[in-house]
């Protein structure tokens, strides 16, 4: 190891974060924005869920997104988004055999874990 390698230091901020349904993992932070990577595996689904101080813009990278947006059901291929505004309530799901991916930008005051209202949840978490 060189001594420039040496003080380089891990941020966990930007590590993978492990859930039921996948994982996440940061790779932008700045003020008023959040930028996340998400996988979901397949058949797996995140809470149906709402934020108070944040909207949210999805954007498949590979995979098949089954979208809940509000009363509205969307299924979203590679390159395509959907906006989530702020107070709708919203959830995202893997329902295909292959893994999914998406970007998630995330906007407001406050970009924490904090900021989730769960209204329906596989694993218990209401």
């Amino acid at each position: 190891m060189t001594p420039k390698q040496s003080k380089i230091k891990k941020d966990p901020t930007f590590e993978v974060v492990y859930k039921p349904w996948g994982s996440y993992r940061n790779v932008e932070i700045k003020k008023g924005r959040l930028i996340k990577q998400i996988d979901v595996l397949p058949g797996e689904m995140l809470s149906l869920q709402s934020h108070i101080h944040r909207s949210e813009l999805w954007i498949v990278v590979s995979g098949v997104a089954c979208v809940r947006k509000g009363e509205e059901i969307l299924s979203l291929g590679k390159n395509q988004s959907v906006f989530i505004p702020r107070k709708t309530k919203h959830r995202l799901a893997n329902i295909t055999d292959f893994p999914l991916r998406i970007i998630e930008i995330q906007y407001g005051d406050i970009l924490d874990e904090e900021d989730i209202i769960r209204y329906d949840d596989l694993y218990g978490r209401c």
